[in-house]
């Protein structure tokens, strides 16, 4: 049975960073006969310029009917001061909820071909691999109550409310220790457990399903420490799990280790293998059109796509290795041009990866 993937490219860059995994889907489809097919839906600025929302229905439907989703970017400038509820971010947060992704993984592997474009020494980043478990359903984005209000005194006040159920916590748990079991067997949870009640209780439904997971070890840190050892001794960390917020804030601390942001890719998964892949870069509208935007986290996010919504493990690892090869042959987007490498614009890059995908039928 034909599967399908809805692409939904937003906004800024998405659109010509989506054409460049488009190509390499093509590809697959009419030389190797992969039994896909895709189709395009609207999200974020581009959905409310075309249909007054973030997030149009006909697009979460589509989204629910197909296998995977892979996202461009959304956001920017021109939506800034509409009405909150139509902002585009929004209609991220919407897909991730009408599809229940309550599971964002996000790696941070540096390719050594890019060691030198870290702000780190060689040494403490060379072979870096992290894989970051971000709950992304819960918590302080999600909780209620939420708003702003004003005090009797006439000051304003703003409130959110951090909450985690024993349900919410133990799944995405369980989506780390499964990960780990499948890499070096180390899950490091990140709470504050010392000071907020729902990461205590975070802390003590971790430790105990990690009963069921004999082969995995199991370690907690403070957030502020874990943040402090990402920069200090990166590589002591396989598997990080995290609440919402947390992981927010330290997957893109951990991308920064890899020496740019436009080569991390990232999924969102629900508990029935459905996901959404995206790169973790916005949408950048000041270089939209220019050609200069780098694809590759792009096309690493439809590598984890073939791999864990449609289980191509083996292609996925073609298109890992294609990328591999196009940056030992030297080439570089603007974003991690060095000197003496060959700076490409988005579609050479793009084109690059698809001839370097087939040397490898």
């Amino acid at each position: 049975m034909t599967k399908k993937i809805l692409i939904l490219p937003g906004d800024g860059i998405g659109p010509e960073i989506i054409n460049q995994a488009e190509k390499i889907l093509a590809y697959l489809i009419d030389e190797q006969a992969l039994d896909l097919e895709f189709e395009h839906g609207l999200i974020g600025g581009s959905a409310v310029d075309a249909e007054g929302v973030p997030l149009p229905d006909s697009s979460l439907a589509r989204a629910r009917e197909s296998a995977a989703v892979l996202l461009g970017a959304v956001g920017g400038p021109k939506w800034e001061q509409i009405d909150r509820p139509l902002r585009p971010e929004r209609g991220l947060l919407a897909i991730r909820a009408g599809l229940d992704l309550f599971a964002n993984l996000r790696p941070a592997v540096l390719f050594p071909q890019l060691a030198s474009a870290s702000t780190l020494k060689a040494d403490v980043v060379n072979n870096l691999d992290i894989m970051i478990v971000r709950e992304l359903t819960g918590g302080i984005y999600f909780g209620q109550p939420r708003g702003i209000k004003k005090l009797d005194d006439g000051q304003r006040q703003g409130f959110n409310t951090l909450v985690y159920s024993e349900n919410e916590i133990k799944r995405i748990a369980r989506i780390a220790f499964e990960v780990a079991s499948k890499r070096q067997g180390r899950v490091c949870s990140v709470d504050k457990a010392n000071v907020l009640e729902a990461t205590e209780l975070w802390r003590e439904v971790i430790s105990e399903l990690a009963k069921d997971y004999p082969d995995v070890e199991l370690q907690h840190m403070y957030v502020d420490n874990a943040a402090m050892q990402l920069v200090r001794e990166p590589k002591q960390f396989d598997v990080i799990v995290t609440t919402n917020m947390f992981g927010d804030i330290l997957s893109d601390l951990a991308s920064m280790l890899t020496g740019s942001i436009g080569m991390l890719p990232s999924a969102s998964l629900a508990s029935d293998g459905k996901g959404m892949y995206e790169p973790i870069h916005g949408s950048a509208p000041d270089i939209a059109g220019q050609d200069i935007a780098n694809p590759l986290a792009t096309i690493l996010s439809l590598s984890m796509l073939l791999r864990y919504s449609l289980s191509e493990n083996v292609i996925a690892d073609k298109i890992d290795n294609a990328v591999n090869q196009v940056l030992t042959d030297g080439l570089r987007t603007k974003d991690i041009h060095a000197d003496g490498m060959t700076c490409v614009g988005t579609n050479e890059m793009g084109d690059a990866v698809v001839t370097a995908l087939s040397n490898q039928f």
